[in-house]
């Protein structure tokens, strides 16, 4: 079945970078829009970026301007370039492909990011 494995989180100052990736397998990855979700502890899991197939890109207010998504479609993977990260940026963070509005697979298993000084 589809495997989505979410890396390269980790705890950083307040300021700081991280750079998330997410690796696809067994699907067509280039034929899928994707996504990057966070979920903090008690609260619902919400929308961070998009991109499309052909690149097109788009953001969550709270992140604009200090993330960036992109996708390497050749590794079937997206990244999540994270910059001037706050406190409150501090969730799991999931990718997935996306319809729409609609989540294409199962989640994968996450990666913890916790801004923290």
């Amino acid at each position: 079945q589809v495997q989505l494995v979410e890396s390269g989180g980790g705890l950083v100052q307040p300021g700081g970078s991280l750079r998330l990736s997410c690796a696809a397998s067994r699907i067509i990855f280039s034929i899928y829009d994707m996504g990057w979700y966070r979920q903090a502890p008690g609260k619902q899991r919400e929308w961070v970026a998009t991109i499309t197939t052909g690149g097109r890109t788009n953001y969550a207010d709270s992140v604009k301007d200090r993330f960036t998504i992109s996708r390497d479609n050749a590794e079937g993977t997206v990244y999540l370039q994270m910059n001037s990260l706050k406190p409150e940026d501090s969730a799991v963070y999931y990718c997935n492909a996306v319809a729409g509005m609609t989540i294409m697979f199962p989640w994968g298993q996450g990666t913890q990011v916790t801004v923290s000084s």
